[in-house]
């Protein structure tokens, strides 16, 4: 396995070499990509059904001292399988979606080296090569977050993506140096299971929660994440959103559940509470939103929240020694985490098929387009459906694991977790139920209706290379909803390389999945996608034998106002109204500005709504407005006089010493 991951690697640094040849490498770098991550996803998925061993290595690379350690276990083979599926698709995607690139000199190179960093994370095994691989795998994605530099918010999206990439990369850093302690061993099977003082423990953890989770986008960590998936290319937005973010949730697994050892069951709380925040504000921003690309990442923020909850509840059950529970917990979240990779990744492909047919991605200048696009429109349908959480599709099932481990919160001895696990399930149906609201929004405001601008109505179908891995991912979100079995049946050894004492997950048959007993709920996706496909055939009968099987038209319900203009048609804005009335003002100081002209007067009527993002305002702001005043107050030290710079080095020399000699 790690001798095929080598190859990969190796075929991603040939892509990227040739990456830099310009346009006539398209076709080389993403069919280059699209082999190596397809061997990734074969190699992974047969490692994880085989049930092998984990496999290391050791390479005389990097610290002298310490070298590059390589490792495979299920827990990683489980993200190289979500890298590779996703990253086969999204390439293929690309081999026509790279040709409308204005600058594809901008994309081609850092596209594989994108591919490669997110893989050396996940067979890291060692602190310095995790951290290189990082960091390698966080400029390679700002660089094509900065292709499209010459649009308007690209820089600065750019910029705020790198300042917290760099800050969470900082956090990570004193994490793996507090597992280290004095030792000066930087492998993880030397920080596994290190013995650490509480305070230590809390302040891993923190650092933790705040390295990966700025990079996965939990709130409040967040603020990243929209800006810079709306400004990349639409295929490098579905690799950040549905693989980038993974491998982010990898790390705080790899941290939390392995190597900082058993959990206290505080961690659990904190986790716990941090998901149903993020999972809830998330989606009440994705309903707001008008811009489609915004509209997803704000998506992405809160799936990451439910996999967060998932995760936050395995830790509470594994403190508890309530290890069935944990083992569920957990497998919701890893179901999640391929389920979102999958619909996440879909839905950004449609996305990026709308911009090509209409080059507009607001939703308020779209519609109509299931008639020019019937085929974008169907794929789009099934992706918005799971990830809507609704049978039978893939996004259910995981939700539903999670509330099935929610359901037995009540299990927990700790009345903090008592009172939490009931208010998070409460967060976690309605952001559910928001979810649902928003992609209504969506697929109606963009797919239905009548076009509103010239470019929805001019609208055409995009090309088979980017219609088929789109139908593919549409697949597996069905398959995966129908029978979830086929992947369930890969998570209890994952559970197993975290927790070696970890008992299996109960599946009871191939139609039905109980996972806590067949005394327990039960559920079956294809019973239910058999039983919608038959209804939907008999109402078609029903229709066409007792009524008519001819196309007919007319005009359209008008509700008394017949005016045929499109400007008369449910925006984006106008869907929101409802949920922003009932949450904006709490959640994002909502305003509503009225001018209404006097009778008489001719001008015309104005209507404007602002909102303000409390998390930017409250915690952001300010520390940009301190950074920045400082910076003002240090710029004279550039202005100064060789005498002054001399002074200031003695000056910084005595009070290094000073330290050296009260610290001895």
């Amino acid at each position: 396995m790690l001798s095929l991951v080598a190859i990969v690697l190796a075929t991603y640094g040939a892509a990227a070499l040739l990456g830099m040849t310009g346009r006539r490498a398209l076709v080389a770098v993403y069919g280059l990509s699209a082999l190596a991550a397809a061997a990734t996803a074969v190699a992974a998925a047969r490692f994880l059904a085989s049930g092998a061993s984990p496999e290391a290595a050791v390479l005389p690379l990097g610290l002298p001292w310490i070298g590059t350690h390589l490792r495979i276990d299920a827990l990683s083979g489980f993200f190289l399988l979500v890298i590779g599926v996703a990253g086969t698709l999204i390439s293929i995607f690309a081999l026509e979606y790279g040709r409308h690139d204005t600058e594809p000199q901008r994309v081609l190179p850092f596209y594989p080296a994108f591919l490669a960093g997110m893989t050396l994370v996940l067979v890291a095994d060692d602190a310095f090569t995790f951290l290189l691989s990082w960091e390698f795998m966080s400029l390679a994605s700002w660089l094509l977050v900065l292709a499209n530099h010459r649009e308007t918010g690209t820089s600065s999206a750019a910029l705020l993506y790198l300042v917290m990439a760099s800050f969470g990369v900082g956090a990570l850093l004193l994490a793996f140096g507090l597992l280290a302690g004095g030792t000066g061993d930087y492998a993880f099977e030397a920080l596994r299971g290190q013995s650490l003082a509480p305070w230590e423990s809390g302040l891993l953890f923190a650092l933790a929660l705040v390295g990966a989770g700025s990079k996965a986008g939990v709130v409040p960590l967040h603020v990243w994440l929209p800006p810079a998936h709306a400004a990349a290319p639409s295929h490098v937005s579905a690799l950040m959103s549905g693989v980038m973010t993974k491998v982010a949730l990898y790390g705080l697994v790899r941290l939390l559940f392995d190597l900082a050892g058993p959990p206290p069951w505080w961690w659990g709380v904190t986790v716990l509470l941090l998901g149903g925040i993020t999972a809830l504000m998330g989606v009440l921003y994705a309903v707001m939103e008008h811009d489609l690309k915004r509209l997803l990442a704000y998506s992405s923020v809160e799936n990451i929240g439910i996999i967060v909850i998932g995760l936050g509840l395995a830790l509470a059950f594994r403190a508890n020694r309530l290890d069935d529970l944990a083992v569920l917990a957990l497998a919701a979240a890893l179901f999640h985490i391929f389920n979102h990779a999958m619909f996440k990744s879909l839905l950004f492909l449609g996305a990026g098929a709308v911009l090509v047919a209409t080059e507009d991605r607001n939703m308020e200048h779209l519609g109509g387009l299931i008639q020019r696009m019937p085929a974008t429109a169907f794929v789009f349908l099934i992706g918005a459906v799971a990830i809507s959480g609704l049978p039978p599709f893939n996004g259910f099932v995981s939700e539903w694991l999670a509330f099935q481990a929610i359901l037995n919160g009540s299990l927990l001895v700790q009345w903090l977790l008592k009172f939490a696990v009931p208010v998070v399930g409460a967060m976690l149906a309605l952001a559910a139920a928001l979810a649902a609201v928003t992609f209504v929004k969506a697929f109606g405001i963009v797919f239905l209706s009548r076009p509103r601008r010239p470019a929805a109505a001019n609208a055409h179908e995009v090309g088979l290379l980017m219609l088929v891995p789109m139908a593919v991912l549409a697949a597996i979100c069905t398959a995966l909803g129908a029978v979830p079995q086929v992947l369930l049946l890969v998570l209890p050894p994952v559970a197993r390389s975290l927790w070696p004492d970890s008992p299996p997950l109960m599946l009871s048959n191939w139609l039905w999945l109980a996972p806590l007993g067949p005394d327990h709920s039960s559920y079956s996706g294809l019973v239910i996608l058999v039983a919608v496909g038959l209804l939907a055939v008999l109402l078609v009968f029903v229709i066409h034998r007792f009524a008519s099987n001819r196309v007919r038209r007319s005009a359209p319900w008008d509700c008394g106002f017949p005016d045929p203009r499109p400007e008369t048609q449910y925006t984006s804005s106008s869907f929101a109204q409802p949920i922003r009335r009932i949450f904006g003002s709490a959640a994002f100081a909502a305003r509503e500005h009225i001018d209404m002209p006097l009778p008489g007067d001719t001008r015309p009527a104005r209507f404007e709504v602002s909102l303000r993002d409390p998390v930017w305002d409250n915690l952001y702001a300010p520390v940009t407005f301190a950074i920045a005043w400082l910076a003002d107050r240090l710029n004279v030290l550039q202005f100064q006089t060789i005498r002054r710079y001399l002074s200031l080095m003695f000056a910084a020399l005595v009070l290094l010493l000073l330290v050296v000699a009260v610290s001895q």
